[in-house]
C-alpha cells in the first residue's frame, strides 16, 4: 500500500509538471493584465508603460495596463493580485510601498511580500527629490532643518499616501534630523504636487519623474536628492547625506511580480521579455530622462532585492511607530 501511494504521488507530480509545461508552451494565448495599484499619472505608471509595449512585442500578446486605485497606498490592489489565478495573465507592478513598507504599516495588508508572490524582475530604481513651495524661506536642507526646529510641528509635508515610500522617506528624514513635521497624505503624487504649488503644504519628498519639469520651471524649489549619489538631471543639487545627514538614503525600487505558484517556465518567459524591454536603448533613455536607473534582474535577484528592502524599511516603520488601522 505504501509503495502504491508513493507511485500515485509520483504520477500526480509528473502530471502536474506536464500540465505546467504545456501551459507554458501555449503562454501567452490571450492578453496579459499588468495592474498598477495606484491612480494614473505617477512614477508607477511611468515604469509600467516604459516596458509594457516592448514586452507585448516580445511575447506576441498585448499587455493591458489596469490602474486600480483601491487604496492603502497600493496594498489593496496588491492583495487582490496575490489572490489571482497564478497563470501569468494577471501580474502587477511591485514597488517599495507595497513590498517593503505597507505590510508593516497597515494592520493587515493581507499578504506576505516574500511568500505570496513570484518575482518576475526589476525595472528600475529612483531616488526622491526634496522640494518645497517657493514661498518657504529655505534654500537648503540645513535651512529646512533649522526652520523646522524653530517651529516644531508647524511645517507640513505631503505624501503620495500613508505608507508610501515617499511618506517613509520623509519619516526617516525627520527622525534622523530630530525634527517634528506634520504629515498631509494625498492619493498620489499629482494631487500632492498640485497642493505644494498652491502653498497648501510646504514640503514634499517627491519621486523624480513628476517633479522634474516643475522644479526646472521654478514652480517648486528643489533642495536635495535622497540617493547615495547626485542625480544626473540635477548635478548641482547635493544629496541629503551631503547636506548634514550622513547615512541618509531613500531609494524607491520598481519591478513586476506575479501571484505565488505561477509556473516557473511562465516566470522565465515574462522575465526574458522584461529584461529585453529594460535593455532596449530607447527604454533606457526614457528612464534616464525621468531620473531613474534601469535595473534589469533575474527573478532570484529581484527576490533578494525584495528581502533586503523589506528588512530595511520594516525597521524604519517600527522605529517611527507609524501604524494605520
Amino acid at each position: 500500500m505504501t509503495r502504491l501511494l508513493a507511485l500515485l504521488a509520483v504520477m500526480a507530480a509528473s502530471t502536474a509538471l506536464f500540465a505546467a509545461a504545456k501551459a507554458a508552451d501555449d503562454y501567452p494565448s490571450r492578453p496579459i493584465v499588468l495592474v498598477i495599484p495606484l491612480p494614473p499619472g505617477g512614477t508607477n505608471d511611468i515604469m509600467a508603460r516604459a516596458v509594457s509595449d516592448k514586452m507585448s512585442a516580445s511575447l506576441g500578446q498585448r499587455i493591458v495596463i489596469e490602474n486600480r486605485n483601491a487604496g492603502g497606498s497600493g496594498t489593496v490592489g496588491t492583495r487582490e493580485v496575490a489572490r489571482a489565478a497564478p497563470d501569468g495573465y494577471t501580474i502587477i507592478l511591485g514597488y517599495t510601498s507595497t513590498l517593503a513598507t505597507g505590510p508593516h504599516l497597515y494592520k493587515d495588508a493581507g499578504y506576505d511580500p516574500r511568500k505570496d508572490f513570484a518575482p518576475i524582475g526589476l525595472i528600475a530604481t529612483s531616488a526622491l527629490i526634496v522640494v518645497v513651495n517657493p514661498d518657504l524661506p529655505v534654500r537648503s536642507i540645513p535651512e529646512l532643518i533649522a526652520l523646522a526646529k524653530a517651529q516644531p510641528g508647524k511645517l507640513s509635508y505631503a505624501s503620495a499616501g500613508i505608507g508610501s515610500g515617499i511618506h517613509l522617506g520623509a519619516v526617516l528624514f525627520a527622525s534622523m534630523a530630530g525634527i517634528e513635521l506634520t504629515h498631509i497624505p494625498y492619493k498620489g503624487s499629482a494631487p500632492a504636487l498640485t497642493d505644494l504649488i498652491g502653498g497648501h503644504v510646504g514640503i514634499f519628498f517627491s519621486s523624480l519623474p513628476p517633479a522634474i519639469g516643475l522644479a526646472k520651471d521654478g514652480k517648486i524649489r528643489a533642495l536635495a536628492v535622497t540617493g547615495a549619489a547626485r542625480s544626473k538631471l540635477f548635478p548641482e543639487l547635493p544629496t541629503v547625506a551631503e547636506s548634514g545627514l550622513p547615512g541618509y538614503e531613500a531609494i524607491l525600487h520598481y519591478g513586476i511580480i506575479a501571484p505565488a505558484g505561477t509556473p516557473r517556465p511562465i516566470v522565465d518567459k515574462l522575465n526574458a521579455a522584461l529584461r529585453e524591454a529594460v535593455a532596449a536603448e530607447d527604454t533606457r533613455m526614457r528612464l534616464a530622462t525621468d531620473g531613474t536607473e534601469p535595473a534589469a534582474s533575474s527573478p532570484e535577484e529581484y527576490a533578494a532585492d525584495i528581502d533586503r528592502e523589506e528588512t530595511k524599511w520594516s525597521e524604519i516603520v517600527r522605529k517611527s511607530g507609524a501604524k494605520v488601522e
